[in-house]
């Protein structure tokens, strides 16, 4: 089928939108009609170059659609389905068997190639392959042929348009804090960053019971929605802002998100560390970014542990961020502006720019 589709070229060079042909899904695919697709910082860094992805390719991995057509292996959804979108995984090896499919063996060759896990596409461009897979989806286009795996149901009840982030933003910050902190209630936490990643975490740790939760950010504006989402502190980033947590928790935190990729920001979610104290490092740098690190600020019972998606099983854990939702217990629309598909330029322009928190492109 003919289908349009968003191709991301270059930096500073406007999205490509094209007329291109999807194959029919195969026996374990889906074929998706996009209702409205999420804008990932991940998105923008792709696009400007920064991961050292292959370009040109069809970005996104927020979509939520409608389900159009399904392969003859797959049962848990069928045509007329709502769903959201989330990455690919291979479902067989021992990560994938065990739950934690952001951990995938073949997680590279499955989301960031644009292809799919052996190699090939579901699109083609003036008959030439064109990478379409991206995170298993590529939702910057009017419909979509993902992996049967990161098709995963949702309540028709619930605004279809709005879900798409569930399947990134919302169950990485969610799940980084409920799934691998796991902080005790009556804890104390910080999180550095609060766009969409960081302000979900904030509402993982007001849902945790956390009894202190810091929010750092430079835009005040942003403080404030954290406020309004459960923050118990706000705080300027600022060189100083590491000592300033120190004393308002009288000797650290017990734990620290760190959304930002910013290196100033990752040693400061070190240094305001009580012991024992684990920083999750979700924030993405540039490939290539080093720091220095003094084994004393880790020594004693203080670490640091990158976490990819949350560490969560996304057929199980965007469901219940939809409930959670749905019981008005995660209100992230509360940060969300939509677009028309065709302005997605000016959606990344205003996202780059900090002017909006989760632009959603709807179709």
């Amino acid at each position: 089928m003919q289908v349009t589709a968003a191709f991301a070229v270059g930096k500073n060079v406007p999205f490509d939108f094209r007329e291109v042909r999807l194959e029919a899904p195969r026996p374990d695919e889906v074929l998706v009609e996009i209702v409205a697709s999420g804008i990932c910082h991940t998105d923008l860094s792709a696009k400007d170059e920064l991961l050292g992805l292959p370009l040109p390719m069809v970005l996104g991995h927020e979509g939520s659609g409608v389900v159009r057509a399904v392969g003859s292996q797959v049962r848990h959804v069928a045509p007329g389905d709502h769903v959201v979108l989330s990455g690919d995984s291979c479902g067989a090896c021992r990560k994938c068997q065990t739950g934690l499919t952001s951990y995938c063996d073949a997680f590279v060759e499955r989301n960031l190639t644009g292809l799919r896990g052996d190699g090939t596409t579901p699109m083609t461009l003036d008959g030439e392959a064109a990478r379409g897979r991206f995170c298993g989806q590529s939702s910057f286009a009017s419909h979509a042929v993902v992996a049967a795996q990161s098709a995963i149901k949702v309540p028709k009840a619930l605004p279809l348009e709005l879900l798409g982030p569930l399947g990134c933003g919302l169950i990485t910050g969610v799940g980084t804090v409920m799934n691998a902190l796991k902080p005790r209630p009556g804890t104390r936490i910080a999180v550095f960053g609060v766009g969409t990643v960081g302000l979900a975490a904030v509402m993982g740790a007001v849902l945790s019971g956390c009894e202190q939760i810091i929010a750092v950010d430079p835009n005040t504006e942003r403080l404030a929605l954290a406020r309004d989402l459960g923050a118990t502190d706000c705080l300027a980033a600022g060189a100083d802002v590491a000592q300033e947590i120190v004393a308002r928790t009288s000797g650290g935190c017990d734990y620290a998100v760190e959304c930002s990729g910013s290196v100033e920001a990752i040693q400061a979610a070190l240094a305001c560390l009580g012991r024992p104290g684990w920083v999750a490092q979700v924030g993405a740098p540039p490939v290539g970014t080093s720091i220095d690190l003094d084994i004393g600020a880790v020594g004693y019972g203080r670490g640091i542990r990158g976490v990819v998606l949350g560490e969560a099983n996304p057929q199980t854990f965007v469901p219940y961020l939809a409930s959670l939702y749905g019981d008005g217990r995660l209100p992230f629309d509360r940060f969300v502006r939509f677009y028309d598909f065709a302005d997605l330029d000016r959606a990344v322009a205003d996202a780059a720019r900090g002017e909006v928190v989760k632009p959603i492109i709807r179709m």
